[in-house]
């Protein structure tokens, strides 16, 4: 087992008790045809979406990301002094890093400021959604392998250096959304070598009625379509996801490489093997 690899002490069994409000078996149904539609809608039309020009890109995968939340029955608020605005998601690169409760954490922050995700080498071999995701320009992390980190951190900042946004979740793994984890510093470095912004931002799941709560919460051995089924079988789920105020790097920035086009960009990663660590959900 991997020393330095981040685990959580939440469990299925312990974390994922509550019962919750939840919709008909039909309803079901309805949410997951409509969830797979959007799905392979932005699989059919990702490879034309990349040829429009870069803030017809960002409004699709807005739009996307949200048409996607919507068929899950997620109700999504964005708030927050650095919340995304007319200009956001073009703005730069900037890091923008977030805790870690759910796969849902993807697709919602892609609704409010799309970029680049850094994403646990096992995601690639996700049904459907994994090859979606590796279009996507995602950096790939082998948390196996430490000799690989400092090249990952690279990445994320050569990626930084062009102008492009790039998502983490510095817990390095998944949390109940009760309970939270520190954030590792290494993934800061890249915005520190960059001289990219940090964008802080936080997710908390609730009930309509204002109670917190852990259905969405992808954790330990949890499997991801026991995951979604609890989704799509829940009642009345908001995501408030707050963009705290920006927080600019220490001393001045260096020049911005030439941006290559996002899905021509060449992306890192260490080649997987059969982990001897404890499973973990995160997609990180």
């Amino acid at each position: 087992m991997s020393v330095w690899l981040p685990t959580a002490t939440c469990r299925p069994e312990t974390c994922l008790a509550d019962i919750s409000p939840a919709v008909s078996h039909p309803r079901r149904a309805l949410r997951l045809a409509a969830c797979l539609a959007a799905v392979l809608a932005g699989v059919v039309l990702g490879l034309p979406a990349r040829l429009a020009p870069y803030r017809a890109r960002i409004l699709l995968v807005r739009l996307w990301a949200r048409v996607v939340l919507r068929s899950l029955g997620v109700t999504v608020h964005l708030a927050g002094p650095g919340g995304p605005g007319p200009g956001a998601g073009s703005g730069g690169g900037v890091l923008v890093v977030a805790n870690h409760v759910s796969w849902l954490d993807i697709p919602l922050l892609a609704a409010g400021q799309p970029g680049r995700s850094l994403a646990k080498t096992e995601v690639r071999r996700w049904p459907v959604l994994g090859p979606l995701i590796a279009c996507c320009g995602t950096v790939f992390l082998d948390r196996d392998r430490l000799r690989t980190l400092p090249d990952t951190v690279a990445a994320v900042a050569e990626v930084l250096r062009s102008g492009q946004p790039v998502i983490v979740f510095p817990e390095g793994s998944t949390w109940c959304g009760r309970e939270s984890g520190r954030f590792r510093p290494a993934l800061f470095q890249a915005a520190v070598e960059a001289g990219a912004d940090v964008q802080p931002v936080t997710i908390r799941y609730r009930l309509a009625d204002g109670r917190p709560t852990s259905v969405p919460a992808f954790i330990g051995d949890d499997g991801l379509l026991t995951s979604l089924a609890r989704v799509v079988a829940a009642r009345g789920l908001v995501a408030d996801v707050t963009f705290l105020p920006p927080i600019p790097p220490p001393g001045p920035r260096p020049a911005r490489t030439t941006a290559p086009c996002w899905w021509r960009t060449p992306v890192r990663c260490g080649r997987s093997r059969t982990s001897r660590a404890p499973p973990s959900s995160s997609p990180w």
